[in-house]
């Protein structure tokens, strides 16, 4: 493993935010009926699961009508949703008895010039820094941005938090998390490259972690992770969660951090094969949240996956002929919101 500490389908080879140019391809699946539940179930695998979630959790469809819905976020202010449709460049939100509307359009990609076939452009993981401004993982212009207007009063003006390493541009920046000291964690796989890996635009030979201090400056953390997805950290902001989305070795990974916020020591701690291989839906791990508790809920394999600190599965919130890009909780975290393809769900936890 090497550190360096310095200034998203229903086929295996296509997992998590590959999925989304397969669904394009094959047009969107029929768009489910809001308030129902489509098929959802609760699986519990040890009764630690049933503590977090019932059986009989209620479940329903929010919003629908995505090509694939991803990076959610609840913003507690304005007591709404909001998340991304990569492939279309928009941003909605959703707010309770008022519905969903468009939020901002262009979200990932400002250019005037098509990136090509097999580009993403959209934004992608989106979050909140410690003022309430909006973050975002900017797919298409390759970089991780601030939304410059307020949340309530949302423009398309954007300002660069970073748009390189070392002076080469980044892959297409996925998902990101910022700590109580205001460090920006992001991951940058290759999936929002038209021609991915192979693409002439490609600066970095490596997908990498990265930290940006509050001054500006990115530390390269990691690269030994092949398709760096989902990013979290635990509640004491001592361990840095990582998902992998690999086609071949897709896993879960866990670091610990000192306290500058660098890494330290890790690695996989939930290997996900073995889990896709018995699934329904083979995807691999993707965006993922953290309770109050600590476990992490993860989008993966047949749904959203619970696992503990120290990687043991628990539970399943079982989605069935979807590939789920990610989840959010509300501020309590009695609620969790679900981006799964075409809809978005809500699924209510125990208190």
């Amino acid at each position: 493993m090497k550190f360096i500490n310095g200034t998203c389908c229903f086929l295996i080879i296509s997992v998590t935010c590959m999925c989304m140019t397969a669904c394009q391809g094959k047009g969107k699946k029929p768009t489910a009926e809001l308030g129902t539940n489509p098929g959802v179930t609760i699986e519990i695998f040890d009764e630690a699961a049933s503590k977090l979630i019932s059986k009989n959790a209620s479940i329903e469809v929010i919003s629908t009508g995505y090509v694939w819905s991803e990076g959610p976020v609840w913003i507690p202010s304005q007591q709404l949703l909001l998340f991304s449709d990569v492939p279309t460049n928009i941003n909605y939100q959703w707010k309770p008895g008022t519905g969903t509307k468009e939020y901002l359009h262009p979200s990932g990609y400002t250019g005037t010039t098509p990136r090509g076939k097999g580009a993403e452009d959209g934004s992608n993981g989106l979050t909140l820094d410690k003022e309430g401004n909006l973050l975002l993982c900017q797919s298409g212009d390759r970089k991780v941005a601030r939304m410059k207007s307020s949340i309530d009063n949302p423009k398309t003006e954007y300002s660069t938090i970073t748009d390189n390493y070392d002076g080469k541009k980044y892959n297409s920046p996925n998902d990101l998390i910022v700590d109580s000291k205001s460090n920006i964690y992001f991951t940058d796989p290759i999936y929002g490259l038209p021609e991915k890996e192979k693409d002439p635009t490609r600066e970095l030979k490596f997908e990498g972690v990265y930290r940006v201090s509050p001054n500006g400056n990115v530390e390269f953390l990691i690269d030994t992770i092949q398709r760096p997805n989902g990013i979290a950290l635990s509640p004491d902001e001592k361990t840095l969660y990582i998902a992998s989305s690999d086609a071949i070795q897709p896993a879960w990974f866990a670091y610990q951090l000192n306290d500058s916020g660098k890494v330290v020591s890790g690695g996989k701690i939930l290997d996900a094969v073995p889990i896709r291989e018995k699934a329904d839906v083979k995807q691999g791990p993707d965006g993922m949240k953290i309770d109050q508790y600590g476990n992490i809920f993860s989008s993966g394999p047949d749904g959203i996956n619970i696992i503990t600190p120290q990687g043991k599965r628990i539970g399943l919130i079982k989605i069935p002929g979807r590939s789920v890009a990610n989840c959010a909780f509300n501020e309590k975290k009695d609620v969790l919101y679900i981006t799964a393809a075409d809809i978005i769900l809500k699924v209510v936890l125990n208190p």
